[in-house]
Order: C-alpha cells, then structure tokens, then sequence
C-alpha cells in the first residue's frame, strides 16, 4: 500500500480553516483533494501568509491542492430511450481503475464501481446493491474484482471502512461482506466462500472486537453491548469522537446545540454514518432534531441480522472444510444471537421488529424499514413475517416504493424518501414468506418512479420521493446525486424479476 497517503490530521490547521470558512461549496471536496506538493511546505507557506493583509483563503487551496473531478458522462454518450439500457451504458462510466493517490484515497488493486456523483471512491454496503445489478448484467468480472477490493482492505486494515478514504478508517458499514461473497459464489461456485473465509473470519473479528471485556459493569465495549440477560449484541460505532472530515462544519453545528449532553455526540453522528442512515430520526431521542443524536445507545435490528448471515455463512464453511469444532462454535453464536434477536428486537408490544435502547432498556418502538431484516434473512417466525407485512403495506407502501420511516424530519433517511437498498430487502423478505402480491407492488411501484423521474431527467438518482411523485427527493446534507450505483443495481435486479 501506498504509505504517504493523507490523514487529514497533517493538515489539520488548514483543513480547519478551509471547512469553517466554507472556501469549497461542498465539505467533502476539501477532504477529497491531492496536495500539490509536500503537505509541510504547503502548512508553513500558509502559516506565514494568512495572516498578511488581502490573503485569499480560497485562492490558497486552489493553488496548492487539485480538487477533485466527478466523473461525468462522456462526450460521445448518448442517453439511451429506456432507463435499463442507460444503467448498462453507465457500468463503464461508473467504473474506476487502480491509481496512485498522493491525498486521501486509499489506492485499490482492482477495478470497482463508485457511486457517483460527489461519492468519487468505493462505499461498502452500496457496493452489494450495485452487485444485485451487476449480476443481471453478468459483469461477474466487476463483482468478483470489488469482492477482491474489499478482501484487500480487510487484510490491510482489519475491516472494511465506510470507503477507500483515510477519513473513514475509524468506521465502517453494514456488514454487507457475507453476502457479497455469497452472491459471488452463486456466479462462480461454492470454492468462493472457502476462498474468501480468512477475510469473513477477520470481519467477524473485527465486529466482535472487546467482546471478552464485557461485564455487568461495562456493558459495552466498541461496537459489543452485553444485554440484561446476559447475550452479546452489536451496536454501530467509531472509535474516534471529533467530528468528520467530510461534515466537519455540519457536525459542529449540531455539536453546538448539543452543548452538555454527554460529551459524545460526535461518535454519535460517527456511529450514524457506519449504520448508512445518515441520517434518520430513527437515532433521535427527540425525532425531530439531530442534536438528541444517541447512535451508540441502541441495538439495531439490521446490524444483528447481517452478523446472523455472517456467522451463518462461517459456519458453514467450517463445515465444508471440516473445521467442526469451530463450525459449532458458530453455530451456537448463531443459535444465541438469533434468540437474542427474538427476545430484545422483536416488540410484543407493539408488534414489529425494531431497535433497542440501552438508556431505557426497552424497545425504541421506532417504525422502519429496516423491520424487513429479520424477513430478508429468513428468521421471522410465520407470525412476525405477517405483521410486518400488514404493517409495510399499510404505513409503509407509498405510489413511489416503501418509505423509510413513518417520521417527516427533513433528514434524508426518514419519509418522504425511499432508498434502493430498503426495496430490495423488503421485496426479497416479503418473497422469502409467500407476500408475492405485496413484493410486486412494491416492485412495480419503485421501478414505475426510477423510469418516471429517467424520463424527466435521463438520470437515476440516489434516493426518490416515493409519496409524492410530482416531487424530487431532498433533505440531509447534500443535494440529490445523480449516477447511481446502487439505485442502478437494484432497478436492473427488480426488472429482471418482472
């Protein structure tokens, strides 16, 4: 690996400046530029000039960093009549090769699939979605070298970070790893999940990590919580609590109306960014504002269920390979996270799959799509399957796809918007069960809004509004991105289940 990569930190005086004053329309633009030269002599010809009279911050950093490009469509492109054609015309556009970095990007050895827009490297749990697509379009050669990325980036640093960016190797995201592997061995046979075991065993490591150090007075440990009775469970975490590179003057906005909580609201907007709902009221203590952020006290449904297919999928290797005593091994870690599940993530109550607050050692009884896990992974009870599914159809289910919460906040990941990602889970959960009515109109709903909003604007977009469909998605951060790696994947998936 490249060794003089960029920490942000040996910046950190100029990265300061340069985000507070907003001298680049985007945060994430800074992070993501290449100095011109050596980081030192950029920092002391800053250090003896901001302060002379008529310094130009902004002119600064143009003449000494190389701001990013976003990849467009090239010249010769020519947008295709149908929005499926289009998604297998922009596989090649969306495609980055491996490239030297003198700045953030962590260099890859094989070629991948980037999102698009101002997400101009690999992200870890879009990179499955994208894979759904891929497969429809059988470009295995791309799945199988994005598989490869990712088991580069687990043996070089223990896991799998949000992206190839030295910003994000404090955190990582949904543990999407599993099934990427196991989708891979759909295309290229069983001996992929053995090929592939010494990186799942250093994931599983990695999400476990502190689990010895848990006791009935430290009950949580990085990103392992011990519940009342006892059992492990996963929250999202990040190891550092300052806040991040890419949002630095939107964390410290938050921060400020924060003031006297409990000291860790940035490793609670940290933690948010490592669950992929960046960010949703689903992690509010108060749904309506991101200043009651409390990512880390809670027990998500999603995160557990994923563990489960991964400790599922090692088991059964172990097996393949006749490692039986640790193939027992985790068959027990799964038999008592599934009970787990069971016992603290289902809701009596209110009948429905949700997540679990450690403040108050009960259910959130917060509604959301991520209800569809438990389906997706094929350990709902009959039952469970078929509340969910009244709930989906009747809160969830809008003209435009499933929603992601029931909340209006003005965060990306709550209602009005839906997300590719959540269609596929729900649609593919609900057909494990037999819902097949249910998944097709979910189906038919989101395909119907993709193609609507391609015709208006030749583009797939990050996210939609699924409520009203005269509209166009907004809220979070940043603007609506156009390319889009996973909304490709899973319109290409969905389509091809017509």
């Amino acid at each position: 690996m490249n060794k003089q990569l960029l920490h942000i930190e040996d910046l950190q005086e100029l990265f300061v400046d340069a985000q507070t004053q907003q001298v680049l329309s985007d945060q994430k633009t800074f992070v993501d530029c290449e100095p011109k030269h050596a980081v030192e002599d950029i920092l002391k010809e800053y250090r003896k000039g901001k302060d002379a009279e008529g310094f130009n911050l902004k002119a600064f950093v143009l003449a000494h960093f190389d701001l990013p490009v976003n990849k467009g469509l090239p010249e010769s492109f020519v947008v295709s009549a149908t929005a499926e054609e289009h998604v297998n015309q922009l596989w090649d556009v969306l495609t980055k090769y491996p490239e030297e970095s003198n700045g953030t990007l962590i260099p890859l050895p094989e070629k991948f699939i980037v999102p698009g827009g101002r997400f101009r490297e690999i992200f870890y749990w879009d990179s499955y979605f994208t894979m759904l697509g891929l497969q429809v379009a059988k470009r295995v050669d791309l799945i199988e070298s994005m598989v490869n990325n990712f088991a580069y980036l687990i043996d070089e640093f223990g896991f799998i970070p949000n992206g190839n960016r030295t910003y994000f190797l404090s955190r990582s995201q949904p543990p999407f790893f599993s099934l990427m592997v196991e989708l891979l061995s759909e295309e290229k046979g069983d001996d992929v999940l053995i090929k592939y075991l010494p990186q799942l065993e250093k994931e599983y490591a990695f999400w476990m990590d502190g689990a010895e150090l848990l006791s009935a007075v430290n009950n949580r440990e990085k990103r392992v919580v011990l519940m009342p009775g006892g059992e492990i469970l996963n929250r999202y975490w990040d190891s550092l609590n300052t806040p991040r590179p890419e949002g630095y003057l939107e964390d410290m906005e938050v921060a400020d109306k924060a003031a006297n909580r409990d000291g860790e609201i940035f490793r609670h907007l940290r933690a948010g960014a490592e669950s992929g709902w960046d960010f949703s009221s689903r992690w509010f203590a108060d749904k309506m504002n991101i200043d009651t952020i409390h990512t880390t006290d809670i027990v998500p449904i999603d995160l557990n269920c994923l563990l489960l297919h991964l400790e599922q999928t090692l088991a059964e290797i172990y097996n393949r390979v006749n490692e039986k005593n640790k193939a027992e091994n985790l068959h027990s870690q799964y038999f008592n996270r599934n009970e787990a599940i069971h016992k603290y993530l289902w809701s009596e109550a209110n009948r429905m799959f949700a997540d679990y607050d450690l403040v108050k050692s009960g259910s959130t009884a917060i509604a959301t799509a991520a209800m569809t896990f438990p389906l997706f992974v094929g350990i709902a009870a009959k039952e469970q399957a078929n509340v969910t599914a009244a709930q989906l159809e009747f809160d969830f289910l809008k003209p435009g796809g499933i929603i992601t919460t029931l909340v209006t906040s003005g965060q990306q990941w709550d209602s009005p918007n839906g997300w590719a990602p959540l269609q596929w889970l729900a649609y593919k959960g609900l057909m494990n069960y037999g819902f097949k009515e249910l998944a097709d109109k979910i189906k038919i709903n989101w395909i119907n809004n993709v193609e609507r909003v391609f015709k208006q604007t030749g583009k797939l977009t990050e996210k939609y509004d699924v409520v009203d469909l005269s509209l166009n998605a907004g809220g979070g951060e940043y603007p609506n991105q156009d390319g889009f790696g996973w909304t490709n994947g899973v319109y290409l998936k969905l389509k091809d289940s017509v």
